[in-house]
């Protein structure tokens, strides 16, 4: 299928509901994927019956723990060359299948449906309610209205095809037979927790490794300064071209913060080879260049010659972490302006803007972690995300090689490749 093909397979599929009056459509996985395509394939094909299956016994549990219990519902970028670009992988794979469910159609679907969105200044997007019980609410309730079974404490231990269909056996002994699977699981950690899946070759796996984790510094003479945020820092990591600004979190085991966890995502692969141990670079202040540092510091030093440099942080820094600096510059507590050498004043500047500290570890962050690597883009049909290998398998969520920095990316990919696998399943 090319071209218009997939426009065409999803203007097609409620016409052909109706000859599919016995379709037994089963989705494994109770996320956010899971739902959406369950609802979609129930909505685009009203006479099958769709049966969620979910191994813990509550559902959307990601879902609950987003954005601090409100939920980064999407990212308020409706331009969808932009918003591929949010992810380090699967941008080619993901742009073309926004056209059929983007950032705008989330923002409808949800507001249709008595659950408004508002943005914050960084572009993410929230319930008005701020509650993400909002949308767990809305999702359990169009599960319902439609019909879809949802069944938990529900593990998969094996999936297999055959000539009826597909069987699926359950860690509880029992069998259940499905003409469509739909495969939401998430992210797996490790490579052979996908063994049960069906026509996953090693050459239809991506190696998965974390990705979304905050750095550790336990060497860092900064951390006495939990807690400190710096709204705007470039970070980088050394040897690379990798890169990220935007804020920064001084935590009790090191680094945080919207910089940190991207920089953390698109350097996902080469920070698991090095097992997370490299350098970090901080500039503290991006906004200005060392010349204009000096320049306002010389400015700063002849008004007020007999204040304290360690006491008036300048270039709107925290004020202990202004403090700390100068201390690391080797400038005593009682140094005045007027006092202060050359030669110190040099050593603070390179800390203000190259900053750095040796990385030996990372931490998950919060619960919100995510997974690069998962099933490649060539072993799935990429305009209905079907299976190559196994027809009447299909895919979506952050179970592909496909993931998105934070700011509600990823839960997008969820919205999108749940809708378009929904939408195909029962054609």
């Amino acid at each position: 299928m090319t071209g218009s093909g997939v426009a065409n397979k999803l203007s097609v599929s409620n016409c052909c509901s109706n000859r599919m009056t016995s379709l037994r459509i089963v989705v494994i996985g109770g996320g956010a994927a899971g739902f959406f395509g369950a609802i979609t394939a129930a909505e685009a094909f009203p006479t099958a019956q769709v049966t969620i299956l979910e191994k813990n016994n509550t559902v959307l549990n990601k879902v609950r723990i987003s954005g601090g219990g409100r939920c980064n519902v999407t990212h308020a970028c409706f331009d969808n060359r932009k918003l591929a670009k949010n992810y380090p992988r699967g941008e080619a794979f993901l742009r073309p299948l926004l056209k059929h469910f983007d950032a705008g159609a989330t923002v409808r679907w949800f507001e249709s449906r008595g659950v408004p969105l508002k943005t914050e200044a960084d572009g993410r997007m929230f319930p008005v309610t701020d509650s993400s019980e909002t949308i767990i609410d809305c999702l359990q309730r169009e599960a319902w209205r439609l019909g879809v079974q949802i069944r938990t404490s529900c593990g998969v231990k094996t999936l297999t095809a055959g000539s009826g269909g597909w069987a699926i056996n359950l860690a509880n002994g029992e069998t259940m037979q499905a003409d469509r699977v739909l495969l939401a699981v998430g992210g797996y950690p490790q490579a052979p927790s996908y063994g049960w899946m069906p026509g996953l070759t090693a050459n239809a796996l991506v190696s998965p490794v974390p990705s979304l984790f905050t750095f550790n510094t336990p060497e860092n003479p900064l951390l006495t300064l939990a807690g400190v945020a710096v709204p705007d820092a470039l970070v980088k990591i050394a040897g690379t071209r990798h890169e990220q600004r935007g804020p920064v979190l001084i935590t009790h085991w090191g680094f945080s913060g919207p910089a940190v966890l991207r920089l953390s995502a698109w350097g996902a692969r080469e920070l698991a080879e090095c097992n997370y141990c490299h350098e970090l670079r901080i500039n503290w202040l991006p906004a200005f260049n060392e010349n204009t540092i000096r320049e306002q510091m010389q400015a700063f030093r002849q008004a007020h010659p007999k204040k304290q440099v360690t006491s008036q942080a300048l270039f709107n820094l925290p004020g202990r972490l202004w403090a700390a600096l100068a201390l690391e510059a080797e400038i005593a507590e009682a140094t005045r302006w007027g006092d202060l050498p050359a030669k110190q004043q040099n050593r603070f500047i390179n800390l203000l803007t190259n900053s750095s500290f040796s990385v030996s570890g990372k931490s998950t962050f919060k619960d919100e972690f995510v997974t690069c690597g998962g099933v490649s883009m060539e072993a799935i049909n990429p305009e209905t995300l079907e299976s190559r290998a196994q027809k009447g398998l299909f895919f979506a969520g952050e179970l592909l090689n496909v993931d998105g920095i934070t700011g509600g990316f990823n839960f997008q990919n969820a919205w999108t490749t749940g809708y378009v696998a929904g939408k195909t399943i029962g054609v």
